[in-house]
């Protein structure tokens, strides 16, 4: 069974975002990139199912320009088989995504599509509930256990009162959720390795996928700042805090 992780370059989590001065998007400018977090879950599982005998082949695909290689790189380390980049010059939005995935899918005879529940980027949360919508294929969404046997996925998701199970037949998309997994550590020399392995390019437009955007940024601003904290003498003096300046109580 051959496996397809999507994978994206965002902003490295560790490092503190800012919105550009003209307020139009995020600086990305000199700041570290690396691959998607909950992406890097997706890719763990794919090579875990391959460990397992289930799956037989790996393709990592990512959507951006040249420089979306470094995390394709990062995949092939970690052990995916092959690697391939659509080419554009636009990052897409959710919904071109999932069309091009799409299209990838129909190329490659996919069975199993893993991807991160969302892009800590944008926190969308769509592309893959948007792509098993546009292929008619069952999905697992916010997934934290997997379990492949048979032609059968079985899966514990996150839901808002705790965690539920489901049953569904392949072919399925499942967005991964950070406690699915640990995303094995990478070493040195396979990430030599990985620069030396080929990557696929595929430009966009041959995949015949309208990604135009259908959305648009009207401002990205940071959040306000906290007020620092003050101690309070006693318990009256809270209460009335309380009720005189927060206006929680009455």
């Amino acid at each position: 069974m051959k496996v397809l992780v999507a994978v994206k370059r965002v902003v490295d989590h560790n490092v503190r975002v800012r919105a550009l001065p003209d307020n139009s998007g995020v600086n990305v400018a000199g700041v570290k990139m690396s691959m998607n977090p909950f992406d890097e879950n997706a890719v763990e599982e794919a090579l875990r199912l391959k460990e397992a005998g289930i799956a037989t082949e790996i393709v990592a695909v990512s959507i951006g320009t040249a420089a979306a290689q470094d995390v394709l790189r990062h995949a092939l380390a970690m052990g995916v088989d092959r690697a391939v980049l659509v080419d554009s010059a636009q990052a897409p939005q959710q919904l071109a995504t999932a069309k091009i995935l799409r299209a990838l899918v129909d190329r490659e005879q996919a069975p199993l599509v893993l991807l991160g529940k969302q892009a800590i980027d944008d926190d969308a949360g769509q592309t893959g509930q948007m792509l098993a919508g546009l292929l008619g294929w069952a999905q697992g969404t916010f997934v934290s256990a997997l379990k492949v046997a048979d032609g059968v996925v079985r899966v514990t998701r996150e839901i808002d009162g705790g965690t539920e199970e489901l049953e569904f037949a392949l072919p399925a998309v499942v967005t991964a959720d950070l406690r699915l997994n640990a995303p094995r550590f990478v070493r040195l020399p396979n990430l030599m390795q990985a620069k030396k392995k080929p990557i696929e390019t595929i430009p966009v437009d041959s995949l015949g996928v309208d990604a135009a955007p259908r959305l648009a940024v009207l401002k990205v601003a940071e959040p306000p700042p906290r007020k620092a904290g003050v101690r309070v003498g006693s318990v009256a003096e809270l209460v009335q805090r309380l009720k005189d300046e927060a206006g929680v109580l009455q």
